[in-house]
């Protein structure tokens, strides 16, 4: 029987904190998947990733059980995307820096398929042209999306995870969706 994120947590704090790597095999994949969404390069997702796992162990004892460990650790996620964000804002010599891509061993957490080399290609270049338009919405939207479809979040948890109500997360997709759209006939179709 697998333990689920509650029962995790609570082992976690009852002194088993092997018992964590359980949670992170469980969100590194989706959790990375969003940070490059975010931050556009896999080696820095990488390791805000790795940050926000850091920082949820590290209060693992201030965790609040009201709320679920997937929102908790999405919240702390983002909160460590912007910051890290500003942060590199704020160096402009590491602006030029070319952006990472996934490599094999980034997609070890993705399911094996059979596929050509030009098939896989054009998935990569799909997925890329994605983070390019979601990072032309305004934060808010972009971020709801990306908990939304790379992050697998439910409405609730999304509006949790950003400190929001229901209402606004549903509003903050729906816009998302409805400014993507308008970019990709303004571009002329040009995008996946």
């Amino acid at each position: 029987m697998e333990l689920d994120d509650l029962q995790i947590m609570r082992a976690v704090q009852a002194g088993q904190v092997e018992l964590f790597n359980h949670l992170v095999r469980r969100y590194r994949g989706p959790l990375l998947q969003v940070a490059w969404s975010k931050l556009g390069d896999v080696a820095w997702a990488e390791d805000v990733v790795q940050e926000a796992f850091l920082a949820a162990f590290a209060s693992r004892d201030s965790y609040n059980s009201t709320f679920a460990f997937r929102t908790w650790i999405w919240t702390i996620l983002l909160n460590l995307c912007r910051k890290q964000w500003k942060r590199r804002q704020s160096r402009p010599a590491e602006q030029s820096l070319p952006m990472s891509t996934p490599t094999e061993d980034d997609r070890a957490a993705e399911p094996i398929t059979r596929e050509t080399p030009l098939a896989a290609l054009l998935r990569v270049e799909r997925r890329q042209q994605v983070h390019v338009l979601l990072n032309r919405l305004p934060d808010v939207q972009a971020d709801a999306l990306r908990l939304r479809f790379f992050g697998g979040l439910q409405f609730a948890e999304i509006a949790l995870a950003m400190d929001s109500s229901l209402g606004a997360a549903k509003q903050r997709v729906k816009s998302g969706l409805l400014n993507l759209a308008s970019i990709l006939r303004e571009d002329g179709g040009d995008h996946p």
